[in-house]
Order: structure tokens, then sequence, then C-alpha cells
């Protein structure tokens, strides 16, 4: 990928790019969750209940760094630390602690209106994702569901049809699925996010957006909005 960066505008860089591009020129546009839809980790804040959020960000700090490779394994090392909180405490998390990233739904709505489909692919939990795809009116979903016994978290996530965890992988596969079953190339996909286990679905796309994201990430993305808000991508598709 070209290394030239150019500031497109202030706060929105792009390379390998000539803008402006057509928005409708794509159909599939796929986002992380956690810190790109949602302003949370929320991993990170339901282990506030546990009383371990700084042992429990330090490890998904180091996911969404790249320091440490295996995000199936890191994820699993966080949830085992969440044996016993309260689904209780997950609906606070919800209510209390969510915000919607700004400009999420203007993009959404602005790629529906101009025949994309949409997907959210999240290495979070389908507890918040389910709802956030609700929110915004999000076709399509895949992350990883939370096992509960009565009404509190085991510390383990139970296996799907389509494997056991979505990491970086699964998010690539997901998109490149969804993608051959609209019957469309991979070209004319986008993808959006923040972290390193984004960077296989961003590069597996037509067109790779970094959203306030970690260096590595914002290094290898063909936009990157690093101030304002998700519908700030509108500037570079028209």
């Amino acid at each position: 990928m070209p290394t030239t960066v150019s500031e497109f505008a202030p706060g929105l860089a792009i390379q390998g790019i000539t803008p402006p591009l057509k928005l409708a020129d794509y159909r599939l546009i796929a986002f992380d969750m956690d810190s790109t839809l949602i302003s949370i980790e929320c991993v990170d804040e339901i282990a506030d209940a546990a009383g371990k959020k700084a042992e429990v960000a330090a490890i998904t700090e180091a996911a969404m760094q790249g320091v440490i490779s295996d995000y199936k394994e890191s994820l699993r090392q966080r949830v085992a630390l969440l044996r016993g909180v309260e689904v209780e405490h997950l609906e606070r998390v919800y209510r209390e602690r969510l915000r919607f990233t700004s400009g999420a739904r203007e993009l959404i709505d602005a790629a529906h209106a101009a025949g994309l489909a949409t997907l959210l692919v999240s290495g979070g939990f389908t507890f918040f994702s389910d709802r956030v795809k609700e929110h915004l009116g999000i076709q399509f979903a895949r992350a990883n569901v939370l096992e509960v016994e009565d009404g509190r978290l085991t510390g383990r996530m139970v296996d799907q049809p389509w494997g056991d965890i979505c990491d970086g992988a699964e998010k690539r596969r997901t998109l490149l699925e969804l993608a051959s079953l609209m019957g469309i190339e991979p070209r004319q996909t986008i993808a959006v996010g923040d972290g390193a286990n984004d960077l296989p679905m961003m590069g597996a796309a037509g067109l790779s957006v970094a959203y306030h994201a970690k260096p590595a990430v914002r290094a290898q993305a063909q936009v990157a909005i690093n101030s304002g808000g998700l519908d700030r991508l509108l500037e570079v598709l028209h």
C-alpha cells in the first residue's frame, strides 16, 4: 500500500486513493463496534464491576496495539476475569456508559440510501452488539456470546455455528463471506475499524477506514479519520 499520506482536510488523512469517490460504487460497509460505533470498550467497563478494570484494560490496550498477537487468547483471559459479574451490571453499562459515536447514524443512513448493506463485526459481545445493531438499523452482525448461569457470567464464551471467537481472521472471513453471498467483489466493500484486529478485514476490503485509530492501523488505512465523527467519511465518499 502506498506510504504517502496526505491531509485531505483537517483531521482527515488519505493515502492510495484519489477523492472524491462515490459511495454508490460500493455495496457493503462493515464496522467494528467498540471504540468505532460506540465510545467504550465494553469488556473494560464490565470488568469495572469485578474490580478488575485496570487489569482487563491493560490486556485490551495491548491487543489493540498489536502487542498481543493472539486476540483469541487475550479475550479468553479478559473474559475469565469477569466470572461472577451479574448480568444486571451489563445492563447498567449499556444504559449508563455506552454512547454512540458521533456521525455513526448519519453514515449508516447515507450508506443505506446509496444502496449499501451494513455489517457489524465485533470482537465484543452480542449482549451489546444486538442492541447497537437494532439502534443503528444495521442489517447484519457477528460477535461473541458470553456464557451466563443463574444471572452471572461464568468467565467463558459460548461456541457458535461459525466458530468459537470473532477475532481479526473471523472479521475478515465474515466480510468476504457476506460479499460472496451478495454476489459482489471484495473491492466493492468498505471496512471501518480502530484496532489491530480490524486490520485483516481492512486489508481485504476495497476501501479501508481507520477511525480515531491506533498508530499501526492509521498507517495502513486508506482513509484515517483522526478528529470528528464517523460521518466525516462522507467528505471523501460522495
